[in-house]
């Protein structure tokens, strides 16, 4: 394909801005030709703002069968991302989803069936892969530089929301409109940059999550996470909405150092000698390895959604390697997932999870949600559009 016809499906805040994105001319080698949204009131807003061009549907899966398109960028409701993905699949489309990659990770799972089946190119909206600090992180573990992985910390709390941010929207911080709070929410750039960046999973997690703790919410604020390795390191993630001033410090520990992301730098210490080369030889008692304070080189710019979006297309028009492969988006969710069940059963879990439990569990709070899901809908989250598309 010479020219890449794609379609937004959602068109709230990151949709709206993905499709601008496409229209600016900012994506070579494709055009944006469509947008799909179910609330009616979008087909007059996507007149006056979008070129001629552009038409505009209600009924995505109608779009999706008319010919007219070649790939999908997906940016709705949670819960739709892997139903919209498989039906994309199903008429031979190319898709990109916005993130997480659903809510559970049995939805997901038959997702990624659909698109190993389809052949089509699939990818994630993980725009913080392309970070250079992030990027670098990983090529120092991958490489050898920090050794082996011991321990990781990620202090996530700058995530800060008031009762008015919940308040405005009354799918939000719901188990049936939103299928979880700061996990699903908040932190799946997160989730997925920790395994990503270290280059595994956990084997067993214990987490303990609170529930409108700082808020009038039923789904979780507020997380402490301790998991560990097939090689024996551990880890802790914690995070909440319900802070503030919030951090965010990611640290990770190897046996030839540490390595510390935080206020946008990356700082690296980094032992002359490995930790179990220094104690084989060591007979002084107290002492430990010479350690230097590393000025680690980064170079690049983070391209974020833009970036993605072209290498989506660069992967579906010459064969480019992914950034962010869509079958991944399984293991961060995995992690968020692991997280609830952990705290909903009050004991450790093994990875990968018990994924019909998880749903077993899920389906129960969403009973009882204060927002039931609408089955028909397939659009953005609703929104006031005066503050949805300044």
């Amino acid at each position: 394909m010479s020219l890449i016809r794609v379609a937004v499906i959602g068109i709230g805040n990151m949709g709206a801005a993905h499709a601008r994105t496409l229209i600016a001319g900012d994506v070579p080698g494709a055009e944006l030709v469509a947008v799909c949204d179910v609330r009616k009131e979008m087909e007059s807003w996507v007149a006056s703002n979008f070129p001629a061009s552009v038409s505009y549907w209600q009924n995505a899966e109608q779009m999706m069968a008319s010919g007219t398109i070649d790939a999908v960028i997906i940016a709705t409701p949670h819960y739709d991302h892997p139903e919209q993905a498989i039906q994309a699949f199903q008429h031979g489309l190319h898709v990109m989803i916005e993130k997480p990659a659903g809510v559970y990770t049995k939805q997901v799972r038959k997702m990624n069936e659909a698109a190993a089946a389809s052949g089509k190119v699939f990818s994630m909206m993980y725009n913080q892969r392309t970070n250079p600090l992030y990027i670098k992180l990983r090529d120092l573990i991958a490489s050898g530089e920090l050794g082996e992985v011991r321990r990781t910390n990620w202090i996530i709390t700058n995530w800060y929301r008031s009762q008015s941010y919940y308040d405005s929207g009354g799918w939000r911080a719901t188990w049936a409109g939103e299928g979880g709070g700061v996990l699903i929410n908040q932190d799946p750039h997160q989730l997925d940059l920790w395994q990503w960046t270290i280059g595994m999973m956990p084997v067993r997690m214990r987490a303990f999550c609170s529930f409108g703790k700082y808020r009038d919410i039923e789904v979780e604020d507020d997380v402490t996470a301790y998991v560990e390795y097939a090689n024996g390191a551990t880890g802790v993630f914690v995070t909440t909405t319900g802070e503030a001033p919030g951090t965010n410090r990611f640290e990770v520990n190897g046996d030839r150092g540490k390595i510390v992301i935080e206020d946008g730098q990356l700082t690296f210490w980094r032992l002359r000698e490995s930790e179990p080369e220094f104690n084989k030889r060591f007979t002084g008692g107290f002492g430990q390895p010479e350690c230097w304070k590393c000025e680690v080189p980064i170079t690049g710019t983070e391209s974020g959604h833009p970036g993605l979006i072209r290498n989506w297309i660069d992967a579906i028009r010459t064969g480019a390697t992914l950034i962010a492969p869509g079958e991944e988006g399984i293991h961060g969710l995995t992690l968020s997932n692991a997280m609830l069940l952990s705290t909903w059963t009050d004991n450790w879990v093994e990875l990968p999870i018990d994924e019909e439990l998880f749903y077993e569990h899920l389906q129960e709070r969403i009973a009882s949600s204060n927002t039931k899901k609408d089955k028909s809908s397939s659009g953005s989250q609703p929104a006031d559009l005066t503050q949805t598309f300044k």
